[in-house]
């Protein structure tokens, strides 16, 4: 029977060693056996913290299939531990103490020292052949051992992980206890830690239970990093090590666990255009399940790897995660988009153990737009705009005069007054020779107006104050000139001022100010002031304003009444638009 096991595990062997091709050692002394290096384990490193406990389990036995310790003992193979210390060349053989044993396919290191980091090899041999693998010890320093914050302990190995659902309960265990229960003369003892606190500091929903940690009701401030140290007697000595696991919360498994599709949605329609790379985004959720999930891209029915054409790709990212529940994305890039690809069918499709789901994307070709024309008519838009907003700016004066000319209505038509204007002024004053001298006579033979002057039009015998109050109620405008003598010389100029703020008032007169001179602003009589803030003020400026194309006559036309635009009057604004 012995050498049945023998003759199989050395089938198996030959197996190996024509699949993996194993560094083989042949002797010309036929007394030596012929050993089969399978070379480092590519596990990588094993970690153990300074000070505790650890083991080496030999690499040949992850292979339960090729080498196992029971039938390699029956068949009369010996396992034998090397060592090959930092810095130097040659294997040597391990000592066995109470620091150091081997127990089965295990080397124990009780507890481990700075001086055990280096290279072990465990060879299974018999007196014809040998099969050995090494694998690498790394004793580290507590302040090499990775620490995420004061509370955390330092540990050697990676965290062991757990999902607990939402509002459920579970129960953990320290990884490794059981091998320490093995090893140790007494039951080992465990201690939990997570975020500085211990059990007894806990609330009910969590408590440990001899060894074990067990949650009663999972909720998020539960998850993170828990630590547990497991310490037990060998030989009288006191051992300890230190393991942690990595709690996360993820939603209940009573929840649908279907996968979706998020986009493209049902109607949703991406805009190509031919010649250009395109990107269509998929982006699939994903419920918590532990189990695999997928998500890709058809193009006809078929996916990515079995097209033949090479302009499709693909990129996968996780978008999102939210206990446990993920989304996923896959972008379909089609490098130089062809119109016939417009009729192909594109389908993102996500899949897990629960279901299934696709959709496919609709595609329509980009509307191109004549661009250098609408960039051309646009700026052509612009300028124009620009042009009128200067032109109206600095001709506003005249555009209002020439729309008054053409649209507005002439006043003579629509009441039965008799005079356009009523000039009311300060007598024995500076305004009464600029009223006489040069505002009469601009008014009525250049500018056709009707003009009432009191002094002038009045009949000799009457009453002041009721001719005046009758000439004003038969003017469609009130023109009162300011000057210095206007409020001390003006007694009737008064009168007139306040009989037209009172039919300005009634809405049948219209008052306009023209300013002769300026005048202090304490010399202003309280009805100048009552129409200095209602009325606009139309200011002469001397020599500047003598011109008939000058802003003074052209702001007062403005507010004088319409007159129809005749064959002279045509004539007369066109010199002026000229001349301004």
């Amino acid at each position: 029977m012995a050498a049945f096991i023998f003759t199989l595990l050395f089938l198996r062997l030959s197996v190996v060693a024509a699949m993996a091709t194993p560094a083989i050692r042949e002797s010309s002394d036929p007394s030596e056996a012929t050993c089969y290096d399978w070379g480092e384990s590519t596990l990588g490193r094993v970690s153990v913290l300074e000070g505790e406990a650890g083991w080496l389990s030999c690499p040949l036995f992850l292979h339960p299939s090729l080498y196992n310790y029971s039938s390699s003992q029956k068949a009369g193979h010996n396992l034998v531990w090397y060592r090959l210390p930092d810095g130097h060349d040659l294997e040597q053989p391990i000592t066995y103490s109470a620091q150091l044993s081997k127990e089965r396919d295990r080397l124990w290191l009780q507890p481990a020292v700075a001086n055990d980091t280096g290279q072990y090899t465990c060879m299974l041999r018999n007196k014809s052949h040998c099969s050995k693998m090494a694998v690498r010890l790394a004793v580290l320093r507590h302040e090499e051992a990775s620490v995420g914050s004061e509370c955390d302990l330092p540990v050697a190995t990676p965290a062991s992980q757990m999902v607990i659902p939402l509002q459920w309960g579970k129960t953990m265990d320290c990884p490794d206890w059981k091998d320490a229960e093995n090893m140790s003369d007494s039951p080992p003892t465990v201690t939990w830690y997570h975020e500085c606190q211990q059990p007894e500091r806990w609330t009910s929903d969590r408590e440990q239970k001899n060894v074990s940690l067990q949650i009663h009701f999972m909720v998020d401030q539960y998850q993170g990093l828990y630590y547990c140290r497991v310490h037990y007697q060998r030989a009288g000595r006191a051992l300890v090590f230190t393991r942690s696991v990595n709690v996360t919360a993820v939603y209940s498994p009573l929840l649908p666990k279907e996968p979706s599709v998020l986009q493209p949605t049902q109607d949703q329609v991406f805009t190509v255009k031919p010649n250009s790379d395109v990107r269509l985004v998929c982006r699939g959720k994903f419920p918590y399940l532990d189990s695999a999930w997928n998500i890709w891209w058809t193009v006809n029915g078929k996916t990515l790897e079995d097209l033949a054409d090479t302009r499709f790709s693909r990129t996968i990212k996780q978008v999102s995660y939210d206990y446990g529940d993920r989304i996923e994305e896959s972008v379909l890039l089609i490098q130089n988009f062809r119109s016939e690809d417009l009729a192909k069918m594109f389908n993102c499709s996500v899949k897990n153990e629960k279901g299934f789901n696709t959709r496919r994307a609709h595609l329509q070709e980009e509307v191109s737009l004549p661009s250098v024309e609408l960039g051309c008519g646009l700026a052509v838009t612009l300028v124009v705009m620009l042009v009128l907003f200067v032109v109206y700016h600095v001709f506003w004066l005249e555009l209002l005069l020439l729309y008054r000319s053409w649209f507005g209505t002439d006043e003579r038509y629509t009441d039965d007054k008799e005079f356009d204007v009523y000039i009311s002024y300060a007598r024995n004053s500076e305004e009464e020779q600029f009223v006489l001298r040069t505002l009469r006579r601009v008014l009525e033979n250049e500018l056709r107006y009707t003009v009432c002057i009191f002094d002038r039009d009045s009949l000799p015998g009457g009453t002041i104050t009721d001719e005046t109050l009758s000439f004003i109620a038969r003017s469609r405008r009130l023109l009162v000139v300011v000057g210095p003598g206007y409020a001390s010389q003006g007694s009737q100029a008064l009168l007139e001022l306040k009989a037209g703020i009172d039919g300005l008032l009634g809405g049948h007169l219209r008052v306009i100010l023209v300013q002769y001179k300026p005048v202090r602003r304490q010399d202003w009589v309280r009805e100048l002031r009552r129409a200095r803030v209602i009325l606009a003020l139309v200011r002469w400026q001397g020599e500047k304003s003598k011109e008939l194309t000058s802003r003074f006559w052209k702001k007062l036309r403005v507010e004088l009444p319409v007159r129809r635009v005749g064959s002279e009057e045509a004539g007369l604004m066109s010199s002026e638009s000229r001349g301004d």
